[in-house]
């Protein structure tokens, strides 16, 4: 791949705090540290990893009932994201950003599962988020390990 190296960072990057996982991006610190230096192949496995993991979590509290409005409100909020990122994962950088100033979660073509605002439903999804991207980061280490 030439140019630009495909990253799943959203400039928020909390291992320079010290964490060990990324609340950002989800990644472990080896991982950031080692990603310029990955195959091209490798990183879009990934990518893949990350945004299954975002799925995974984002989907118990939320459904993405509108992508294309989805997509327009990135775009209108200046919201970095791939052109093949899923819609949950992209949902999750908009409540990630957005959360604040998010009033009718239906004008960013979502649906929360549960009777939540937008800073809640972040809330929840960050909590988890980071407890899976903790067990990914256990589980990557017992791997290496064995």
């Amino acid at each position: 791949m030439a140019g630009r190296i495909a990253s799943p960072c959203v400039g928020l990057c909390s291992t320079t705090v010290g964490d060990r996982v990324c609340r950002g991006c989800q990644r472990i610190d080896d991982e950031i540290r080692d990603w310029p230096a990955l195959a091209g192949e490798e990183r879009e496995r990934r990518m893949a990893e990350l945004d299954a993991l975002r799925e995974r979590v984002a989907g118990r509290h939320l459904r993405v009932v509108d992508p294309a409005a989805l997509e327009a409100q990135l775009r209108r909020h200046r919201i970095r994201f791939r052109a093949d990122q899923p819609a949950l994962s992209r949902a999750v950088e908009l409540l990630r950003v957005g959360r604040g100033r998010i009033h009718d979660l239906s004008r960013y073509g979502l649906m929360p599962r549960e009777p939540l605002d937008a800073s809640a439903l972040y809330a929840c999804l960050a909590a988890e988020l980071m407890a899976a991207a903790e067990a990914r980061h256990v589980t990557l280490l017992n791997h290496h390990h064995s």
